[in-house]
């Protein structure tokens, strides 16, 4: 196996500036996502029912810096292409399961693009194929931005993931996508769940309550309310992926040594204005002209 075979190109180069900046909005993300865990009971957010709605305000900010701050440098033509085409495949897809009994067919293309692609590439794809669906299906809404972060932290994992090949590999995938399935849930969870009073039995967020207390709520919560849905998602994940985990991964890694993203770019200096013209330059009038 060639040492492209083994790793294909990085469709975007993440420098220091844009590794910061991916760490910085996934902290913030994570402070948006567990506000109501974190909080001190004693502060003022911890009993403001309006926190959600300011983090769901903020989030979409910080996204878009990362974003640009990514593309600045760090994106090519090709790149872009190629997240474009990503992209809207996974827009198209996802109505086909619409989260219905927890069927999401949009995932398991996240991860496999970010497997093949690079952590900065599957973070990029995963904001950006939720960001198309929703203004395709009509799902804008303040839980926009924390599916979009949810979605951009699945393919940025897939990146990460130790390099195997074979059997391994697919094994490896299908794993990650059952785990990702349910930590996405997890996390959507908490994006709403303060919202969600008055269920009684103790599911509801108690504002100012202490932090295990309301961690026993929400795990309550969790499992009564959306446990179903959150095994369907990650079961129909191991499913396309462990289906269509080779076809896929060897189209785009096809994909990946033609564009040759890592490929470097040279430059040549320009030769003397009265100096002949290379073959290279010449038409091709001139050059069948030309004697032998």
């Amino acid at each position: 196996m060639s040492a492209a075979d083994a790793r294909p190109g990085r469709a975007i180069r993440m420098r220091p500036r844009s590794t910061v900046a991916v760490a910085l909005v996934s902290l913030a993300g994570l402070v948006a996502f567990g506000w109501p865990l974190l909080v001190d009971p004693s502060s003022g957010l911890a009993h403001s029912a309006d926190a959600p709605l300011v983090f769901a305000l903020v989030l979409p900010l910080l996204l878009a810096v990362v974003l640009a701050e990514i593309a600045e440098g760090g994106m090519d033509v090709k790149a872009v292409a190629m997240l474009g085409v990503l992209s809207a495949v996974g827009a198209a897809l996802r109505p086909l399961g619409a989260g219905t009994a927890g069927l999401e067919t949009v995932f398991f293309l996240l991860v496999l693009g970010g497997r093949v692609f690079g952590a900065g590439f599957g973070f990029v794809q995963g904001a950006v194929t939720l960001f198309a669906s929703a203004l395709i299906t009509g799902g804008v809404g303040p839980w926009l931005p924390f599916q979009m972060l949810g979605a951009a932290w699945v393919g940025m994992g897939a990146g990460l993931l130790p390099r195997v090949r074979g059997k391994a590999e697919v094994a490896l995938l299908a794993g990650y996508g059952a785990l990702a399935g349910l930590a996405y849930g997890f996390l959507l969870n908490l994006s709403f769940w303060p919202f969600s009073t008055g269920m009684g039995g103790g599911l509801s967020f108690v504002a100012g309550a202490p932090l295990l207390e309301n961690l026993h709520r929400f795990v309550v919560f969790s499992l009564a309310t959306s446990l179903g849905w959150d095994l369907g998602r990650a079961l129909t994940n191991v499913v396309l992926v462990s289906v269509t985990a080779r076809p896929v991964l060897g189209a785009l890694r096809r994909a990946a040594r033609r564009a040759a993203f890592e490929a470097p770019v040279a430059f040549e200096e320009a030769g003397d204005a009265d100096a002949p013209a290379s073959p290279r330059s010449r038409s091709p009038g001139e050059l069948a002209q030309s004697p032998p």
